[in-house]
């Protein structure tokens, strides 16, 4: 299974520690592990397998899921009961057992492994899923993390507009200000705060397992921020046998900063977001140990106005997406269709680069087609010491680094509690999970002044009306750094 976590480094709050930074939502760090009853936490996260092929051999990851996709033709396409029979004939040829547990909003089937104990067992199931003509790729349910990074309290928005490295956001609110566009944040849910409150619309907790979840249930219609607090080894050892985390972590409230930092209200109070009118649907996947891929594929396809199977229609599809999360893997088959069905409903996605100082390609969303995938610079505009790089990276924005100073990170919305909610307050996080949104922002911006603009059209004018980085950068960082005023200049009314 691939678990995703959130893509923040580190915090610095009014008290609390942040988790966004590795993962699925890329945060400090890229930890994985097994996990209890409601089908094991991860162990070592999202180093399993190579997509497509499903290629279990040599992965540390104990694979629990496999998401099966069939040819069009297929009877097991459409029906489920066909489904459940073939998953039992697959068990009879791999001689362990299988089950199928749900349909995907793509249409893909997730199958369960609910006896798999080590890897040679996935490897069985595999082989006999990809033996059969009908099949069009299998690969594992991956485990995913948020993308934060963690520093010290700071109340001063410089990546929105000082001169040296920040956004040149304040100008582009004369032209745009996000009123009228819906921006979903797929991450750990949001925590109540007066300056996100009156923009927030109805969400869905899509984190189906239980003990992830931490509310007592699975899915259900309330997004809530449960709190992601952990003891030590909780989430299982990674490869090298040491326990994940490595010691005990606070709630991070990953999700609420990230809102934050794209629609924080205007209110002469604590900060302010880049679209600072725009809407926010919050969509929670990440929970305790991070997410998986099967629900944040669902997440994408519901926040896009798709269809997913027991779930209510989202009211409010959103015309951004924001995923501040990821895990270490190659975009896989499940994940492109998810991805291309939500950009071909007009949906435009951005993604977090990862925080692990190497090539983005390698991680997931970030690698993916039909995303924006986002570099996170320094208050010096250097690419940060942490963010991912490469060929992949369509452009840098501010994402701090609190290794000398706290005030060089990115302040936004937070909450007090160090396990469960307590009262609102603000923090300071580093990560690519940080820059982000400011770029989910920006492109809100840009779906207010010209409604028309298609996820193709807006990536492209963020990446036309970009400046060079002040700093230095090694290994690419897309077009450059994001400048938000210059990209609304560039586009007319629609």
């Amino acid at each position: 299974m691939h678990r995703f976590t959130p893509l923040r480094i580190a915090l610095a709050v009014t008290t609390a520690a942040a988790v966004m930074g590795t993962g699925v939502a890329f945060a400090g760090g890229s930890s994985d592990a097994a996990r209890p009853a409601d089908t094991a936490r991860p162990a070592d996260a999202g180093r399993a397998a190579a997509p497509v092929a499903a290629d279990v051999s040599g992965a540390t990851e104990l694979v629990q899921g496999f998401i099966v996709g069939y040819k069009s033709q297929a009877a097991e396409a459409k029906s489920n009961e066909a489904a459940v029979k073939d998953a039992r004939a697959k068990a009879g040829k791999a001689g362990e057992p299988v089950s199928f547990e749900r349909r995907l909003g793509t249409g893909a089937a997730l199958v369960e492994l609910p006896e798999a104990d080590k890897v040679q067992d996935a490897q069985k199931v595999a082989a006999a899923f990809l033996a059969d003509p009908d099949v069009a790729y299998v690969v594992p349910d991956r485990r995913v993390y948020a993308t934060a990074v963690d520093p010290a309290e700071y109340s001063y928005q410089w990546d929105l507009y000082e001169t040296t490295a920040g956004m040149n956001v304040p100008s582009a609110w004369e032209q745009a200000t996000g009123k009228g566009v819906t921006v979903a944040v797929i991450d750990t849910g949001i925590a109540k705060h007066s300056e996100l409150s009156a923009k927030v619309l109805p969400g869905y907790d899509f984190i189906s397992g239980t003990w992830t979840a931490n509310d007592g249930g699975g899915r259900d219609s309330d997004p809530s921020d449960a709190g992601d607090w952990l003891k030590a080894g909780e989430c299982g050892k990674d490869k090298n046998g040491n326990p994940v985390p490595a010691r005990d972590t606070n709630s991070t409230w990953h999700g609420t900063h990230v809102a934050g930092t794209i629609a924080a209200a205007a209110n002469g109070s604590g900060t302010v977001g880049v679209a600072h009118e725009a809407n926010i649907v919050p969509v929670r996947v990440l929970g305790r140990c991070g997410g998986t891929t099967s629900d944040i594929i669902d997440a994408i396809t519901w926040a896009s106005g798709g269809t997913v199977t027991d779930v209510p229609a989202n009211k409010n599809p959103a015309a951004v997406i924001n995923m501040s999360l990821g895990g270490k893997f190659t975009c896989d088959q499940a994940y492109n269709a998810a991805l291309k069905g939500a950009a071909d409903r007009g949906t435009t996605v951005v993604v977090a680069a990862g925080n692990d100082n190497k090539d983005a390609a390698a991680y997931s969303p970030a690698g993916c087609a039909n995303v924006i995938t986002v570099a996170a610079s320094d208050r010096e505009g250097n690419r940060a010491a942490y963010s991912n790089y490469g060929k992949v990276v369509d452009v840098t924005a501010p994402g701090g680094e609190t290794a000398v100073r706290a005030a060089d990170g990115i302040w936004s919305t937070l909450n007090t509690g160090t396990t469960t909610a307590v009262k609102e307050n603000y923090a300071s996080y580093q990560g690519t999970s940080m820059a982000a949104p400011h770029i989910a922002g920006l492109a809100a911006l840009l779906k207010q002044k010209n409604p028309s603009l298609t996820p193709a059209q807006i990536e492209q004018t963020v990446k036309n009306n970009t400046r060079a980085l002040p700093g230095t950068c090694s290994g690419g960082c897309g077009a450059g750094l994001s400048d938000a005023d210059k990209a609304l200049t560039a586009v007319t009314g629609g």
